[in-house]
């Protein structure tokens, strides 16, 4: 080709370009200029955009794809190095150990903090209680997260350090369960999502000195998280659920250089939340709006999660007469809530994980355009854990995107014998994460990890929504809802880029677009499945700059 335009400032050739853009599916090489995608087409042409300037990157026939948009990832949250990990401890005795051990590397703690406990460690089938914590902590205060982050777990000597007693149980930071006979605290604390991620739990948590909560802990779970995002080929990260004051921290990785990946933050609206505080919330969106870093959507919650049979359920959980959940909102004030945000302009991501709490969204959704009129607003249901089938073509007829998290749905994690899959029963099982049905019924897919809940890694969200088995193989569950692994691409891709209005900027290798990309080390659309997980980001380029590279 003859060239007239200047060089590029980066050229590819060699590869095997997907670019999810149906206008020009696959190219051999691509050319980027001003951070921008400037040209794909064949390596016979790529020499035209190079110049003595030009970065020029061989492929070696390696896939190219657009950079993962990782659509619901609490890099904020993140996993922290000073906490106990309890990750795949599956007994109380496995975690007494775990405690003990990490006692002796730091005999001069003042608080034992620990994370990603599994509810299905507890004997019985019961939730924790703080004399299950006790014979391992003694007398140190002991805060443990669930895996989910949905609930924490306390020691008696944290009852007392935080002053949770059978007078004080509906706490800044979630609601102490209390034992049905005596009334005393039992040292479970659920709703530690929705309050004590919340800015007032978050501060009464700092005030009541859990280092966990102190800003240099934040902040250095948010690094590690952001270095880990762009290891993994996330060039876009949506961060789901954040208070003003947690802005600061992204601000400062800004300035610190490590905020490699592009970040979406959500902004945190509890139940309560006021006229003035979404004043607020609107002029952050106003002053952090560019393309690295913006701020804007609401993130509420509509029920809580069904390990600890916290999510709204049509019918009963299995084994229980009438208990099927609750929401956090009656559904009438929830729908008047939502056509009010709608009505302001602001785009909403609504956790629900029940098939009652989902259809309470779906149902809000429609009373907002039924009196707003409709809008192209693009609200979120996020996790569809749990969908009634009648329900699955509502998202597409009232244009709400399906934010889903394929790694949920693994049978080791949620499969028979696991606390989802047996509360749930399994007459309900064919409800589970329905992410063929909701494609097929026209719903936006846009995929994503939850991590810290699950792996960052976007070939283990691949993997498992293309297979439905276990990471390290075995038996699928529910293998009538996986999707092909080009469906896969697009929900990690174009879905999640659609899902936040970023469609015109990321989410395909389209000229024009930002040249944010990814070089993979085996080419996930065609090698058998099982190699997916194995598949690693060998380079990624984030506005047409290299900022990884193995």
């Amino acid at each position: 080709m003859t060239r007239t335009l200047p060089a590029a400032d980066l050229v590819v050739t060699g590869a095997r370009v997907h670019t999810v853009d149906p206008a020009l599916p696959q190219a051999q090489a691509l050319a980027v200029r001003g951070g921008r995608i400037a040209w794909l087409g064949t390596d016979a042409d790529a020499a035209g955009w190079i110049g003595p300037e030009t970065e020029v990157i061989e492929a070696d026939g390696r896939l190219v794809l657009p950079g993962f948009i990782d659509a619901h990832n609490h890099v904020r949250l993140g996993s922290d190095d000073a906490c106990v990990q309890l990750a795949g401890v599956r007994t109380l005795d496995g975690i007494h150990r775990r405690i003990r051990s990490w006692l002796s590397a730091h005999p001069d703690a003042r608080w034992i903090e620990a994370e990603a406990f599994d509810y299905s460690a507890i004997p019985g089938g019961r939730m924790p209680c703080a004399a299950d914590l006790d014979p391992a902590t003694g007398d140190l205060p002991a805060f443990v997260l669930s895996y989910d982050v949905h609930t924490a777990w306390l020691n008696t000597a944290a009852l007392r350090r935080l002053g949770v007693t059978r007078d004080r149980t509906r706490l800044p930071f979630g609601e102490a369960v209390t034992d049905p006979e005596t009334g005393e605290p039992t040292g479970f604390i659920k709703d530690f999502a929705v309050r004590g991620l919340s800015r007032d739990g978050h501060r009464a948590l700092r005030e009541l000195g859990v280092p966990w909560a102190s800003p240099d802990r934040q902040y250095g779970r948010l690094a590690k998280s952001l270095d880990d995002a762009i290891r993994y080929g996330i060039t876009t990260v949506v961060e789901p659920q954040n208070s003003l004051d947690d802005l600061a921290l992204f601000e400062r990785a800004r300035a610190e250089g490590r905020l490699r990946s592009r970040i979406v933050a959500a902004l945190f609206h509890p139940r309560g939340t006021s006229d003035a505080e979404l004043d607020e919330f609107a002029d952050a969106a106003g002053r952090l709006a560019d393309d690295r870093l913006r701020v804007g959507p609401l993130k509420l919650y509509i029920d809580d999660v069904v390990e600890p049979r916290t999510a709204a359920l049509l019918e009963p959980y299995s084994g229980c007469r009438r208990h099927r959940g609750e929401t956090f909102y009656p559904p009438e004030e929830f729908a008047g809530l939502l056509a009010k945000l709608d009505a302001r302009g602001f785009q909403c991501f609504v956790h629900a994980t029940g098939d009652r709490g989902i259809r309470t969204v779906l149902d809000a959704a429609a009373h907002a355009r039924q009196v707003n009129g409709p809008r192209d607003a693009r609200h979120q249901v996020v996790h569809v854990e749990c969908l009634d089938p009648s329900d699955a073509p509502r998202f597409a007829e009232l244009g709400v995107v399906a934010c889903m998290q394929p790694r949920h749905c693994a049978p080791e994690i949620a499969g028979p014998g696991k606390d989802w899959a047996e509360n749930v029963g399994e007459e309900r099982w064919h409800k589970a994460w329905p992410m063929r049905s909701l494609h097929t019924a026209g719903a936006v897919l846009a995929f994503s990890s939850d991590w810290n809940v699950a792996e960052m890694d976007p070939m283990v969200g691949i993997y498992t929504a293309v297979t439905r088995r276990p990471l390290g193989g075995g038996e699928p569950w529910q293998p009538a809802e996986t999707v092909d692994v080009e469906t896969a691409v697009h929900a990690y891709t174009m879905g999640s880029a659609y899902a936040n209005f970023l469609e015109d900027e990321r989410g395909s290798l389209t000229v024009g677009k930002l040249a944010d990309f990814v070089v993979l080390s085996r080419d996930i659309l065609r090698c058998a499945p099982e190699d997916i997980p194995g598949t690693v980001t060998e380079l990624a380029v984030v506005g047409g700059e290299v900022v990884h590279q193995l």
